[in-house]
């Protein structure tokens, strides 16, 4: 499974110019080595703004993730003991093996991802993804 999503950014020329000199002078490999590593930069400086998002969702009750998540048997399972229905939001991948449909749509309220959801037809459309 590729766990890389190609992003395409409008930059000014100025930009450009100035990454590109960057690269020349070894600083980075290549643009794509540039502009994720100033991501990744960005990302830490915020770190604490999505931390604290993902305990205001575990606050709410949802299975919060952020980047991978697997919904597997074990947790249908324990939500289904528990007498407990999931409501799972997140943000990257979700992947769901269409062999737990049946344990899905029993034990799952909701689901939300913003990014893509791997799963058989039937949940895709019952939870409209």
């Amino acid at each position: 499974m590729d766990t890389t999503e190609k992003v395409s950014v409008n930059m000014n020329i100025a930009t450009i110019s100035q990454i590109d000199l960057l690269i020349d002078k070894g600083y980075y490999s290549n643009r794509s080595d540039c502009i994720n590593q100033a991501v990744r930069q960005l990302l830490d400086e915020k770190s604490a703004i999505i931390e604290e998002a993902g305990r205001r969702q575990k606050e709410l009750d949802f299975q919060w993730f952020i980047g991978l998540m697997s919904l597997g048997r074990d947790d249908l399972l324990h939500a289904k003991e528990q007498g407990q229905k999931l409501r799972i939001k997140g943000y990257g991948l979700l992947g769901i093996d269409s062999g737990l449909d049946d344990l899905v749509l029993e034990n799952v309220e909701s689901i939300t991802v913003r990014g893509k959801v791997l799963c058989s037809p039937q949940i895709k459309k019952r939870f409209q993804l």
